[in-house]
């Protein structure tokens, strides 16, 4: 019986994230993604050309995952205050469901600063573009309640999600989400 190439890729993606995330890019090998995938190093370079293509196209594959949990967080909200607290709500029980010490923080954030010094590595213009199109749903959702200088404020917001998503990780507190949500609800 044939093999499925979209579920093996699919497959090679999950290992790759799950260890992406948890060790670091860096940490990481080939190897380490072929095993935990469960196909061969030759099946693996069937679907990649090398380890930094991975990453990219790893994160462009979960780019529409995190946008379906974002929509799933922010719901019907109608209303600008409910779409921020539930955001930051929602931030807050993704930490704490990782327990204290134990949350690492946003994938692709983690990517890009492990992968600081290489602009132009596909796992960083991933994550552009990614954080770029997230940006711009806020933008889209405060427009529907209505909010003024709906891109402005949906930078704001992303700002202050990253600045409580990088202190949540060194703190080990998700009181950070909440204080960030505070001061979201004074920009709108």
């Amino acid at each position: 019986m044939p093999r499925d190439p979209t579920a093996t890729r699919t497959r090679i993606y999950a290992a790759a994230y799950t260890l992406f995330y948890r060790k670091g890019f860096q940490r990481t090998s080939l190897d380490d993604v072929a095993a935990k995938a469960g196909v061969t190093k030759r099946t693996l370079y069937y679907h990649v050309r090398s380890k930094d293509d991975l990453a990219g196209a790893m994160l462009a594959h979960q780019h529409g995952f995190v946008l379906q949990e974002m929509a799933r967080w922010i719901g019907d909200a109608a209303d600008a205050h409910k779409l921020v607290d539930q955001l930051f709500d929602s931030v807050a029980r993704w930490a704490a469901q990782a327990g204290k010490g134990r949350w690492i923080g946003s994938g692709f954030t983690r990517m890009a600063m492990e992968l600081a010094d290489l602009p132009g590595h596909p796992a960083r213009v991933a994550t552009r573009r990614h954080k770029s199109e997230v940006q711009a749903e806020l933008a889209r959702r405060l427009a529907a309640c209505r909010v003024r200088r709906p891109y402005d404020v949906a930078a704001q917001l992303q700002m202050l999600l990253e600045g409580a998503m990088a202190l949540i990780l060194i703190h080990g507190d998700v009181r950070y989400a909440r204080l960030a949500a505070a001061a979201a609800r004074k920009l709108i």
